[in-house]
């Protein structure tokens, strides 16, 4: 057995979603096959405590929405360029030996995960971005808003078109990391409904005040 979240925007309180917990039979192996009867048996188990509705993203998903959605996939404009939303967030860490390596916006998202720079370093102290210096807390902050702000110029297609109840994204293990893109998604989709959503895309200090600490 394995228990994941399911994100939950959240329209009222003070709060931009809820974190509901589901426990559901894991299906072990890396291939994507295994993958994706984990997102069928996490939105099953989540029948049960009412959220029918649910949007995997990942590149698992088996909807081409949620494929798309994935930060592997989306693309943020840094400067004339279009960059993979993975590589920039990558490439924007600083350490105490090194960085930012911008380098890594130009190569793929795996790449970019996997560059050994990022694990040779020394400690991650900051994240800088087109310019600017972002600090590491709230943890899931700067990702997330990256995430936000990649998606802002299409945010009247997404208000139109996708509506649910709750985000998944099976890739993510809470025990293991703390960046989420379903988590990211459903920040959006609550920050949008409250009128919040163009403030956020240009204010990180705003947002950051807006997180519950993780």
């Amino acid at each position: 057995m394995a228990t994941r979240p399911v994100f939950v925007p959240q329209i009222k309180g003070k709060d931009l979603i809820s974190e509901v917990p589901i426990e559901f039979k894991w299906n072990p192996g890396m291939a994507a096959s295994q993958k994706k009867k984990n997102v069928v048996a996490i939105h099953a188990a989540a029948k049960s405590r009412g959220l029918n509705h649910l949007l995997e993203i990942s590149s698992k998903s088996e909807n081409e929405i949620g494929r798309r959605l994935s930060a592997f996939s989306l693309k943020l404009s840094v400067g004339d360029c279009p960059v993979f939303l993975e590589c920039v967030y990558q490439g924007s860490k600083v350490f105490r030996l090194g960085g930012p390596y911008a380098d890594l916006y130009s190569v793929t998202p795996k790449e970019a995960k996997k560059d050994p720079r990022l694990r040779s370093s020394g400690e991650l102290i900051c994240f800088e971005f087109a310019g600017k210096r972002y600090p590491l807390s709230p943890k899931n902050a700067f990702y997330d808003w990256l995430y936000i702000r990649t998606l802002f110029q299409h945010r009247s297609w997404i208000s139109e078109n996708i509506s649910y109840q709750g985000y998944t994204d099976i890739e993510f293990n809470p025990s293991k990391s703390v960046n989420c893109q379903a988590r990211a998604f459903a920040e959006l989709v609550a920050l949008s409904e409250n009128g919040q959503l163009e403030r956020v895309a240009d204010d990180f200090s705003y947002f950051a005040g807006l997180l519950s600490p993780i």
